[in-house]
């Protein structure tokens, strides 16, 4: 299977966003401060404290989703290369080739750990950290059926 794709910036943003908030920190993170914003807010309703650890509650919770919403992501945009080039791809029985002007990277099946889909785009995960967006705007939905199948049985 081969398909040529560039990445989109609003679309790209997206897709980091997914990325960010598919993280189990995050989850927890944003779980944590929104029980502390809900416990203050219902204690200082019944006036049991003062207003401030509801301000800081609410402080922190618009503190971190503008981190996680807006500073990560367009940082990440802005100082990765990646997103500015253009690609072919070649899934094959081997792996995963990558071709730009500047060159190619071959990846093994096994250079994954996992993979999932969003709306935009394939992550493809190499440990929890490290990831590749595919766009799936230029592959047809018969391919998309293909590559799901592929990624399925290739990554698990």
């Amino acid at each position: 299977m081969h398909f040529s794709f560039s990445y989109d910036k609003n679309k790209t943003i997206q897709g980091l966003r997914y990325h960010f908030f598919s993280k189990k920190e995050i989850k927890v993170m944003i779980i944590v401060v929104n029980v502390f914003a809900i416990v203050a807010a219902i204690l200082y309703y019944n006036h049991k404290v003062r207003p401030e650890p509801l301000m800081l509650g609410s402080c922190i919770w618009v503190c971190m989703m503008i981190s996680i919403w807006f500073i990560l992501p367009y940082t990440i945009y802005r100082k990765s290369a990646t997103f500015k080039d253009s690609y072919n791809i070649y899934l094959t029985d081997a792996g995963v080739r990558l071709e730009n002007t500047n060159g190619y990277v071959m990846w093994t099946w096994d250079s994954f750990i996992k993979y999932y889909e969003s709306p935009h785009f394939i992550h493809l995960y190499f440990d929890e950290k490290s990831f590749f967006l595919v766009p799936k705007e230029t592959i047809t939905d018969e391919m998309k059926n293909e590559l799901r199948v592929v990624l399925k049985q290739r990554i698990g």
